[in-house]
C-alpha cells in the first residue's frame, strides 16, 4: 500500500523519489527503511540541487591534505609536522524555531565534525544574519542566538574568536547561524570516518539517545517554513558539560591505537552516521538498535535511527579492541556500547532485537537522487542596476552622515556580543575579537600562526549573484591577508532559498561560479562546506548569502598586523587606489545608500587579479615589517575604515587628500580590493617602491595624530564623538 503525502512530506520525499525507492527495493519500503531514505536523500544530506554545481569548486592545492566531500572535514598542511582542519555548518532552521538550542547545538555539531578528525578544536567563529532590530521578534532571535553561543561555546573549552553579524530585512523570520570550528592535528594523528575493515565494531559512545532531533535533516532543514507547522520536536537540545568529556575522551580512543575511524552523529543521526562510514569503505553492516542506550521508553526503531540527539559519536574499533575502549569512556564517565558490526557485501541491515526492520544497499541508501534544474536570472536585476542613485548630500552633512554610518547596526562595534564568548580559553589567541580584520592563534611548538575570518555580503549578491560570491571569497581572504597570513584555504557556507524555483536556483549556480572564479584567482581551494537551501519565510527567500571562511598561515606568528593606527605622524595610504575620485558605481549594495538612503540598487564588480595582487602585497610588506596596521576597506567604505583605524589605536587623523565631487561615494562607496595601512615615514619609500613592483597603485591619505579626524573641507570630528558612535550604535539600536 503505497504511502499517503502526509507522510511524504513529513520526511521531505517527493512523490518521484518515492517511485524510484519502490523500483529500486522491487518492494514497498519498511517504516524504517523509508526513514533512512528520508534523511539520507534530504536536502540537507544528499545535496540533491548542489552536488552538481560543487563540482565546479576548485579542491586540490599542494597543501590540501583532504579535500571537499572526502571526510568531515578538509585538512591542509602548514609544515613543522602541523595539519589544520576546518569547517563551516549552518543551524539556520532550528535557530529560527528555538533559537538559543539551535545555536548551541550547532557549536556542538561542528565541533564533532573537527573531533571526528582526531583533531583538537581551537577555535570557534561564528556568522549570524537577523532582521532588523525594530521588529522584536528578530530582536528576541538575536539573543537568544548569542545566548545559546555563549551558554554552549563557554562551556566546552573552545574560544570563540570571530565572525561577523549582519542585521537586514530579508532575513527577518529565517535566520542564519552559520558556525566555522578549526583544529589542529599533529602529524599521524588523522581519523578517518571510513569503515574499510569488515568484523570491525560499531560503538555508540557519548550521551544516550532521545526523541530530540527527530526529522532534523528531512523536515527542519530540507523544507521552507509553514506558519502551521509545529517545528520544535525537531529542534536538538544539547548538554555542553558532556560535550567537553566527549571530546577528551574521543581525543584519548584516537590516539589509543583501538580505532580504524570515528564519525559525528549529527544531521539524522545514526542513520547518516553508520550508513555514510560503511558507505566510505564499501562495506555493509548489520546493527541492532535495542542495544542503543536510550533516555526515553518506548522509543520505535525508526525514532531510534533518526534521533539526533546530541552529544553523541561513532567508533569504528577494531575488533578485539572493544573492552580497551569501554575501559577508557568508563573512566570518563561515559557510555560506549557496542551496537553492530561491519560487514563485505554492501548491504545494511537494522535489528530490533531478532527482529529485522530494514535492509537495503547502502549504495542505493546513500546516492541521493541528484538534481540540474535550469536557473532564470531574476527579472529584478535590471531594474536595480539601472535605478537612479541618490542625489550627492550637501557637503555639510558629510560628518552627521559619517556617524550615521558608523553607528549603523551592521557597522558599529560588535563588542557587547563577542564580550560575551570566552576567546582566550586555551591560552593561544593572539589577535582577539575586534583588534583586527581577522583572529590570529599561536600553535603551540612553533613558530607559526594561523589567520581566520569568516564573511559574507548578502546583499551584494542579491544585486549580483556572480560577483556575490566572488567578492565573499576576496574579502574573507583580504582580511586574513591584512594580519600578514597567506591565504591557505576556504570553507563554505551556501545559505539559500527554494532551490527549485528558477530565480533561486539562478542564484544558487551564479554564486558558486563567482566564488570559484575567485578561488582560481587567489589559488585557495575549497576543502569543506555546507550548503543549506530552504531559507525562506512566508513565501520569501532570503538575500543568496555565501559565506566564506578562510584560514591563512604566518610564518613568524610574532610579525603580524592589526587594524588600529598606532603612532603618532605615521603615514596612512590607501592600497589598492591611485585617486579618490570614485563614480556612483561604488555605491551599489553600500551600507550608506542601505542605511542612509533606505536604497538597495547598483551593480557591484570587482576585478580579481587586482585583488590578487592587493592580497600578495599585504602579505609581503607585514612580513618584512614594514606597516604598523593594515584594515581592510568594505563595509561602510573609505570613511568608516579610516575612522575605525582612528577608534581602535584612540588616535586622530589628519587628512590631505582631497575627494571627487562625488564626495559620498568616495567616503562611501565599497570598492573592493583595498585597504588602508599605516608605517613610519622612514619606510614610505620601501613601501611605495614594493607596491609599485607588485602592480599595485596607492595613494596617501594623510597622517596619523591628534585628537580629531579631519578631510579638507569636509569632515572635522572628534575621535571622542567617532567612538561614541561606533562602540554604542548596536546597543542603541536594540533598544539596550
Amino acid at each position: 500500500m503505497a504511502v499517503s503525502q502526509e507522510t511524504l512530506d513529513q520526511i521531505a520525499l517527493s512523490r518521484a523519489e518515492y517511485d524510484l525507492i519502490l523500483e529500486l527495493l522491487d518492494r514497498e519500503p519498511t517504516e524504517v527503511e523509508l526513514g533512512l531514505f528520508g534523511a539520507l536523500w534530504s536536502e540537507h544530506c544528499g545535496y540533491k540541487h548542489s552536488r552538481p554545481l560543487l563540482k565546479g569548486f576548485p579542491t586540490t592545492g599542494e597543501a590540501v591534505r583532504v579535500a571537499a566531500g572526502e571526510e568531515n572535514a578538509g585538512v591542509v598542511e602548514i609544515g613543522d609536522g602541523l595539519s589544520v582542519v576546518f569547517k563551516v555548518e549552518s543551524h539556520n532552521h532550528p535557530s529560527a524555531v528555538e533559537p538559543y538550542q539551535g545555536a548551541a547545538t550547532g557549536v556542538g555539531g561542528i565541533v564533532r565534525d573537527i573531533l571526528a578528525m582526531g583533531a583538537r578544536p581551537i577555535a570557534m567563529l561564528n556568522s549570524l544574519r537577523f532582521g532588523t532590530l525594530d521588529d522584536p521578534r528578530n530582536r528576541f532571535l538575536f539573543e537568544g542566538v548569542v545566548a545559546g553561543i555563549s551558554g554552549y561555546g563557554n562551556c566546552i573549552g573552545v574560544p570563540d574568536v570571530g565572525g561577523e553579524i549582519v542585521f537586514d530585512a530579508s532575513y527577518t523570520g529565517n535566520p542564519l547561524v552559520n558556525a566555522m570550528c578549526v583544529g589542529l592535528l599533529r602529524e599521524g594523528e588523522m581519523m578517518t570516518a571510513a569503515a574499510r575493515i569488515p568484523g570491525n565494531t560499531l560503538m555508540l559512545v557519548g550521551a544516550t539517545t532521545g526523541r530530540d532531533g527527530i526529522h532534523g535533516a528531512s523536515g527542519l532543514a530540507s523544507r521552507t517554513f509553514e506558519e502551521e507547522r509545529e517545528m520544535r520536536p525537531t529542534v536538538q537540545v544539547g548538554d555542553p558539560f558532556m560535550e567537553k568529556v566527549l571530546i577528551e575522551a574521543c581525543l584519548e580512543a584516537a590516539r589509543s591505537g583501538h580505532l580504524e575511524g570515528m564519525q559525528d552523529l549529527g544531521a539524522a543521526g545514526l542513520t547518516s552516521s553508520v550508513m555514510e562510514s560503511v558507505a566510505k569503505g564499501g562495506m555493509g553492516l548489520d546493527m541492532d538498535v535495542a542495544k542503543v542506550p536510550r533516555r526515553e521508553t518506548g522509543m520505535t526503531p525508526y525514532e531510534v535511527m533518526l534521533s539526533e540527539s546530541q552529544e553523541r559519536m561513532l567508533l569504528i574499533v577494531t575488533r578485539g579492541h572493544e573492552d580497551q575502549i569501554r575501559q577508557m569512556f568508563e573512566k570518563w564517565d561515559l557510555q560506549a556500547v557496542d551496537i553492530g558490526t561491519v560487514v563485505e557485501g554492501g548491504i545494511a541491515r537494522v535489528y530490533d532485537g531478532d527482529t529485522l526492520t530494514a535492509q537495503a544497499s547502502v549504495e542505493t541508501l546513500t546516492e541521493a537522487p541528484q538534481y540540474r534544474l535550469n536557473g532564470e536570472r531574476p527579472a529584478y536585476l535590471n531594474g536595480l542596476h539601472n535605478q537612479p542613485l541618490p542625489s550627492t548630500p550637501p557637503v555639510e552633512q558629510a560628518g552627521a552622515i559619517l556617524l550615521q554610518v558608523l553607528a549603523a547596526p551592521n557597522i558599529a562595534s560588535k563588542r557587547s556580543v563577542y564580550r560575551q564568548y570566552d576567546h582566550e580559553v586555551q591560552t593561544n589567541t593572539v589577535v582577539k575579537p575586534g583588534q583586527a580584520d581577522a583572529a590570529v592563534m599561536r600553535l603551540r611548538g612553533s613558530n607559526k600562526g594561523i589567520a581566520m575570518s569568516l564573511d559574507g555580503d548578502g546583499r551584494k549578491a542579491y544585486l549580483e549573484p556572480y560577483i556575490g560570491g566572488a567578492l565573499a571569497v576576496a574579502e574573507a581572504c583580504r582580511n586574513v591577508a591584512c594580519t600578514g597570513a597567506k591565504p591557505l584555504a576556504i570553507t563554505d557556507c551556501l545559505n539559500f532559498g527554494n532551490p527549485e524555483k528558477p530565480d533561486v536556483y539562478y542564484q544558487l549556480e551564479e554564486c558558486i561560479k563567482g566564488m570559484a572564479a575567485a578561488c582560481i584567482a587567489l589559488g585557495v581551494p575549497v576543502i569543506s562546506g555546507n550548503v543549506s537551501l530552504y531559507n525562506e519565510s512566508q513565501g520569501q527567500a532570503i538575500y543568496p548569502t555565501p559565506v566564506v571562511g578562510a584560514l591563512g598561515v604566518l610564518e613568524d606568528v610574532q610579525r603580524y598586523a592589526t587594524a588600529g593606527f598606532q603612532n603618532e605622524g605615521d603615514v596612512v595610504l590607501l592600497l589598492g587606489a591611485d585617486v579618490l575620485d570614485a563614480s556612483p558605481a561604488a555605491l551599489a549594495g553600500s551600507e550608506y545608500l542601505g542605511y542612509v538612503h533606505g536604497v538597495v540598487a547598483g551593480r557591484p564588480d570587482i576585478d580579481l587579479q587586482a585583488e590578487s595582487r592587493l592580497q600578495e602585497a599585504l602579505v609581503s610588506l607585514i612580513r618584512q615589517g614594514l606597516l604598523n596596521s593594515a584594515h581592510d576597506c568594505s563595509g561602510g567604505g573609505l570613511g568608516v575604515t579610516i575612522a575605525e583605524s582612528c577608534i581602535l589605536g584612540n588616535v586622530g587623523f589628519q587628512g590631505e587628500a582631497a575627494l571627487s565631487a562625488r564626495w559620498d561615494a568616495a567616503l562611501f562607496g565599497e570598492d573592493p580590493s583595498r585597504a588602508v595601512v599605516s608605517l613610519t615615514p622612514e619606510r614610505a619609500a620601501d613601501v611605495e617602491r614594493i607596491a609599485g613592483e607588485l602592480g599595485v597603485p596607492f595613494v596617501r591619505l594623510g597622517a596619523v595624530g591628534g585628537t580629531r579626524f579631519t578631510l579638507p573641507g569636509l569632515i572635522d570630528l572628534p575621535l571622542a564623538d567617532l567612538a561614541d558612535a561606533h562602540g554604542n550604535g548596536l546597543e542603541r539600536a536594540a533598544g539596550a
